[in-house]
Formats: C-alpha cells, sequence, structure tokens
C-alpha cells in the first residue's frame, strides 16, 4: 500500500485515500467505494487481493477515518468526494461498492461519474412493482447512510453492472439482487454459494476481477 494521500473534493472538503498495487498492476485502476459506518481499511483485505490485477484505490468517505466532513450532509457532496477519486485513479477506473457503498456507486454513475464498470454487493434497493419484501428487510444504516438509497428506489444506470449476492443471505436480498439486475439495463447477476452480507474477500475478489476484466477489454476492442 502506498502513503495515504488526500485529494480536494468540489466544497472543499479533504478526502483521504490510499493506493494498493505496484507497476506490475497494469489493469484498469478499481475504486472501493466502503458501506455504512467503514473506513477505508475496512477494504483493505478485498483492496490486496485485487491489486494483484489493477492498481487499487480505497478512501475514506467524508466524516470518517482520514476524511473532513464539510456540513450540511448531501448525497451530492458524495458524488463529488468519488469524482475527485476517479481523478486521481484515471480513466476508465472502475467501482466496487459493498451494501450502501454499492448505492453510492449506483447513483453516482447514474448521476455522470465517468466510470468503466460497476460491480455492487447486496445494495440496499427495492425494486418498483409488487414485491412481497419492504426495504426494511434491508441492512439499512443510520444517519447520513440512510440517505445514499434514498427511497430504495434504484437509478437508471446505464454503465456495465454487475449485482452479486450471497446464497446464505437472507431470501428478501437475494430476491431484491436479482430484481435490480433486470431492472438495469446492462446488468448480470452473481451469486456468491455460502456467502452472507459479510462476504469473504478472497471469495468476492476473483468475481469482481474477473468482470472489471471483461468490461475493459470489451471497451479496448470498441
Amino acid at each position: 500500500m502506498d502513503e495515504v494521500r488526500t485529494v480536494v473534493s468540489r466544497d472543499g472538503t479533504t478526502i483521504a485515500y490510499a493506493r494498493y498495487g505496484t507497476g506490475a498492476a497494469a489493469g484498469p485502476a478499481v475504486v472501493l467505494v466502503s458501506g455504512a459506518l467503514r473506513t477505508g481499511a475496512c477494504e483493505a483485505p478485498l483492496a490486496r487481493l485485487l491489486a494483484r490485477s489493477f492498481p487499487v484505490f480505497v478512501y475514506d468517505r467524508r466524516g470518517l477515518g482520514g476524511s473532513g466532513d464539510t456540513g450540511p450532509y448531501a448525497v451530492e457532496r458524495e458524488f463529488e468526494d468519488l469524482a475527485a477519486v476517479l481523478e486521481a485513479a484515471g480513466p476508465g477506473a472502475a467501482v466496487h461498492g459493498s451494501g450502501t457503498g454499492g448505492a453510492l456507486a449506483l447513483a453516482a454513475a447514474a448521476a455522470g461519474l465517468p466510470v468503466g464498470a460497476v460491480s455492487v454487493f447486496e445494495p440496499p434497493y427495492a425494486v418498483p412493482g409488487p414485491r412481497p419484501e419492504e426495504p426494511a428487510a434491508f441492512p439499512y444504516p443510520a444517519a447520513c447512510d440512510r440517505a445514499v438509497p434514498g427511497d430504495g428506489v434504484p437509478p437508471e444506470v446505464h454503465a456495465r453492472v454487475l449485482v452479486i449476492d450471497g446464497g446464505a443471505s437472507p431470501a428478501p436480498v437475494r430476491r431484491a439482487a436479482r430484481a435490480l439486475t433486470a431492472f438495469l439495463p446492462r446488468a448480470r447477476h452473481r451469486t456468491l454459494t455460502g456467502q452472507t452480507h459479510e462476504v469473504a474477500p478472497h471469495v468476492l475478489a476473483p468475481v469482481v476481477a474477473e468482470f472489471v476484466t471483461e468490461v475493459a477489454e470489451a471497451a479496448d476492442v470498441a
């Protein structure tokens, strides 16, 4: 891991990030977005595994770890924070987020942030339509993170998306992942057998890496 660095978000907030990977990691960069109340350090095990193939950028969301927190809170400020990290990561960077980090990644992509691909693990979204489950069935966080998925309805994202869930997660969460995949125009779905919401990094990493590589290769051909 490189030493901790900082970027400045649009509103002047300092956002701390770390880069994993050496010059041998020649693939597109991957930016990891943490879930509720988790600092970037929580993503270190996944970052180290992905860094075998890609430069990986892990940042502290505003108000956490080494990042500042300029109020009042608005989800749009988090988009700007991610945009600043994406600029540091370079063109074509992919984004992966778990939980509300996945919801933030999808919302930011829908808002126009330049992402090469988006992978998400069990974001707390409920897809419109007749459904037996309610948004409360998801692990919604408290405080500002609750604002990220908004009313629980996912945004329209036209980037390539991989929606991942755990085979041992609650049935409503798994149904929601499949429904989210059907809702998004360029999404595919993957279930990780035996995994729960606390997914094992060594199981998740190769799935994310395969998807990022595939999207990057398709972009090169195009």
